[in-house]
C-alpha cells in the first residue's frame, strides 16, 4: 500500500505517466543483514555467551561458564588464521566446540522438569544444537550463519569485491524508460530460500501489476532469468535474437539502468544493511527502501516545479515592468491566474500540502 501510494502521488504530480508503467526492468540483488562476517570461532563463542547470560537470568548454577577461556580461545584462533596457520587455529575451534557442548548438556540436565526454564531455553538450545552439528564444509539452507538472525543465507552473486553476501535475496521492478521525475521503483519483494531468478519472475510481474494497476506489456531481464516461469511473449532476455524490433532493441539497452537504482537504494536508503528482525523485517525493509527512493524522486520533482514557477514569475515580472503601467497590470493578473492554477495542480498531487 505504501509503495502504491507513492506511485499514485507521482502520477498525479506528472512525474510519471501510465505509459512508463507498461514497460519495466526486473532484477534481483542481495539485501545484507546487520550481522558480522560469520566464522566458526565467532559463532561458538557467541553461543557460550548467550547460554551463560540466559542461565544467570533464570537462576541456574553452572559447573563452569567458560567465558574467560572462550574469549581467549577465540582471540587466538583469529590471530592464527590471520597469520596463515589454520591447523593451529583449528585446535582452538575444537576447544570452543567442546566447551559449548558441555554447557549445552549441563543446562539440559538442570532444566529438566522445569516448564518455565524449558520454554525460555527452547529457542537458544535448538540453535546451539544446530550449531554443534554443522561443520565448515556443510552447504544448504539449514546452515546457521548468525545466532540472533538464523534466517540469514549465504548468497554469492559473482562480485569481485564481495564473493559472498549474508542476508536475503530481493527482487525489484523499475520503469524502463526515464519518466519526467526519474526512474521509479514499481515493485519489490523478498525471496527467502535463495530461489532461482527465473522461478520468481511470474510472481514479481503479478505484484507489479497489482501495485500499479496497469498491465505490463514488456519486461526486460538479464540472462539469469533463462527458463523463467512467466509469459514468454512479454519477457525480453538480454542477448535474445528472435522477435527483436528496433523499439525493443532500443529499450533493451536501458536494462542496465536498474543497477544505479539499486545502488542508490543501498547507499541512500537502507537496502544496503537491514537492521529489522526476522523474515518479516526483511520484507518490510525492502518495501520501505523502495518507497523512500520514490519519495526522494518525488521531492526532487516538486522542487524542480517550484523553481520553474519562481523563474517564470521573475522573468514575466521583469518584462512587464519595462512596458506601460496598464500593460504591466494586465500581465500581472494573467500571471497570477497561471500561478494559482499551477499551485492548485501541485496541491492536488500532494493532498498533505495546505490548499
Amino acid at each position: 500500500m505504501l509503495l502504491a501510494e507513492t506511485l499514485a502521488t507521482a502520477e498525479r504530480a506528472g512525474a510519471v505517466e501510465e505509459k512508463h508503467l507498461r514497460r519495466v526492468t526486473i532484477d534481483t540483488t542481495v539485501q545484507p543483514k546487520a550481522v558480522t562476517h560469520p566464522s566458526d570461532s565467532k559463532l561458538l563463542h557467541r553461543g557460550i555467551e548467550i547460554l551463560v547470560r540466559l542461565a544467570r537470568r533464570q537462576g541456574i548454577r553452572l559447573r563452569q561458564s567458560y567465558l574467560r577461556v572462550a574469549k581467549r580461545a577465540r582471540r587466538e584462533a583469529a590471530k592464527l588464521i590471520h597469520s596463515g596457520r589454520p591447523r593451529q587455529a583449528e585446535r582452538h575451534v575444537r576447544q570452543l566446540r567442546t566447551w559449548l557442548g558441555r554447557l549445552f548438556r549441563d543446562i539440559g540436565r538442570k532444566i529438566t522438569g522445569d516448564a518455565a526454564a524449558e520454554a525460555a531455553f527452547a529457542g537458544p538450545l535448538g540453535l546451539v544444537a544446530q550449531l554443534l552439528r554443522q561443520r565448515r564444509d556443510d552447504r544448504g539452507r539449514t546452515k546457521l550463519y548468525s545466532l540472533h538472525a538464523p534466517e540469514v543465507e549465504c548468497i554469492g552473486k559473482g562480485k569481485a569485491h564481495a564473493r559472498f553476501e549474508f542476508g536475503c535475496k530481493v527482487s525489484l521492478a523499475t520503469t524502463n524508460a526515464v519518466a519526467p521525475g526519474g526512474q521509479f521503483v514499481l515493485g519489490a519483494r523478498t525471496l527467502p530460500g535463495n530461489p532461482y531468478d527465473g522461478h520468481t519472475l511470474a510472481k514479481q510481474i503479478a505484484q507489479t501489476e497489482r501495485i500499479t494497476g496497469v498491465e505490463i506489456e514488456r519486461a526486460y531481464v538479464d540472462r539469469g532469468y533463462r527458463g523463467h516461469d512467466a509469459d514468454r511473449a512479454h519477457v525480453i532476455l538480454a542477448g535474445q535474437k528472435r522477435g527483436i524490433t528496433p523499439t525493443i532493441r532500443r529499450e533493451r539497452r536501458r536494462r542496465n539502468a536498474i543497477e544505479p537504482v539499486i545502488g542508490h537504494m543501498k547507499s541512500d536508503g537502507h537496502l544496503g544493511r537491514n537492521f529489522l528482525r526476522g523474515t518479516a523485517g526483511d520484507a518490510a525493509n525492502v518495501i520501505l527502501a523502495a518507497a523512500g527512493h520514490n519519495l526522494r524522486l518525488l521531492r526532487a520533482w516538486l522542487a524542480y516545479l517550484f523553481a520553474f514557477l519562481l523563474g517564470l514569475l521573475g522573468t514575466v515580472h521583469r518584462t512587464a515592468t519595462a512596458r506601460s503601467p496598464q500593460t504591466a497590470a494586465a500581465r500581472n493578473r494573467i500571471l497570477h491566474r497561471r500561478l494559482v492554477r499551477s499551485l492548485r495542480s501541485v496541491a492536488c498531487a500532494c493532498p498533505a500540502l495546505p490548499q
